[in-house]
């Protein structure tokens, strides 16, 4: 069975400040379809700020606030969540991480017992940074590089970023209209990896560089990684369960 790792971000979770339950169910019936083609999906969701959000409008400029609402929100999430697998059968799971336990090899096998007996139980891990007590994660990295050691620690085969940017480019498709799709990605430039980041909502915090990133350490530890629109969920499903790559970029290590 192949294992993959979906990271959904902030942008496609939320829509004017309040959980996009479209979206979300979308996403739970691509997992469920995945599931039936034989992929051990593990799930890694932004959304618990956005979630809190709606429940207690604190200013989001503050750290402290932003961890605030990522305790109350985390298991309103879960429970979205859960709501919608039920649609389809299924069981999930809630597992928070924190980003010492990728400095651990003891916590990490730990945790890769866990993640493994729930997938062996057909259960689907929802992993979140552990955002009340991890203020970095808050700040910089919206799930991206969260995703890339889970999908790196756990034996994944491929991670897939479902995200607001569809693909990666020569040059800014929103600046530039000659700009174009990247489809193979196997190397990237030191100045691609050092740019500015660039959220585009007020609860995302990552951009396309964080996802740069992910892709390169994933290259490094001879794994892939696939970057496709997270609102027209056509190019992810076309490349995990046609077998054709239409759009969206796959970032692969060089044999």
């Amino acid at each position: 069975m192949s294992r993959i790792v979906i990271k959904v971000g902030s942008h496609v979770l939320t829509e004017s400040g309040m959980i996009a339950r479209r979206r979300m169910l979308a996403l739970v019936e691509l997992i469920a379809l995945l599931k039936a083609e034989g992929y051990g999906v593990i799930l890694v969701s932004s959304g618990a700020v956005a979630a809190g959000y709606t429940k207690l409008p604190l200013d989001r400029k503050f750290v402290p606030n932003r961890q605030a609402l990522a305790a109350i929100g985390q298991p309103l999430l879960l429970k979205m969540y859960q709501e919608k697998f039920e649609i389809f059968d299924l069981l999930c799971s809630q597992v928070l991480l924190s980003a010492d336990v990728f400095e651990s090899p003891k916590q990490v096998a730990h945790a890769k017992v866990a993640i493994d007996t729930l997938l062996s139980c057909d259960v689907v891990p929802i992993i979140n940074e552990n955002d009340t007590v991890s203020v970095d994660e808050l700040v910089f990295g919206d799930n991206d590089r969260l995703s890339a050691h889970v999908a790196h620690y756990f034996d994944a085969d491929l991670l897939v970023i479902l995200s607001d940017i569809d693909a990666f480019y020569d040059k800014d498709p929103h600046r530039y209209g000659d700009a174009k799709r990247r489809k193979v990605v196997s190397f990237l430039e030191e100045d691609e990896l050092k740019a500015e980041h660039s959220p585009n909502n007020e609860f995302a915090t990552g951009g396309i560089v964080t996802k740069l990133h992910s892709a390169d350490f994933l290259m490094k530890h001879h794994r892939e990684m696939f970057l496709a629109s997270g609102f027209d969920l056509s190019d992810v499903k076309s490349f995990l369960i046609d077998k054709v790559h239409q759009g969206g970029t796959l970032f692969t290590p060089k044999r």
